[in-house]
């Protein structure tokens, strides 16, 4: 059964195999920095990455001039357009 994460402290212990072990603190060395460095400054590139890829859409430059196109004249709504905007909730 999976404990619940507790952020109390700023500690985080991971369980790897001694080889993987062995490896990221070859190549921590390697890179004159400690484990937990090596460790940390990685994860945060691949964070950074995937958070990125998630909050950012990237368009070809057809696709973004025709966003900016449809922005500035929208088209007129159509009945499924219509049908959602009368199903959401009305603000209080």
């Amino acid at each position: 059964m999976p404990r619940a994460a507790i952020d109390d402290n700023q500690r985080m212990n991971l369980r790897v195999p001694p080889e993987v072990k062995s490896r990221l603190t070859r190549a921590a060395s390697l890179n004159h920095v400690d484990l937990t460095s090596f460790v940390t400054q990685a994860a945060l590139r691949e964070a950074d990455a995937v958070i990125a890829a998630a909050e950012q859409i990237k368009l070809t430059e057809d696709s973004y001039k025709r966003v900016l196109a449809l922005l500035e004249d929208p088209p007129e709504p159509n009945g499924k357009l219509l049908a959602a905007a009368r199903a959401m909730p009305k603000p209080a």
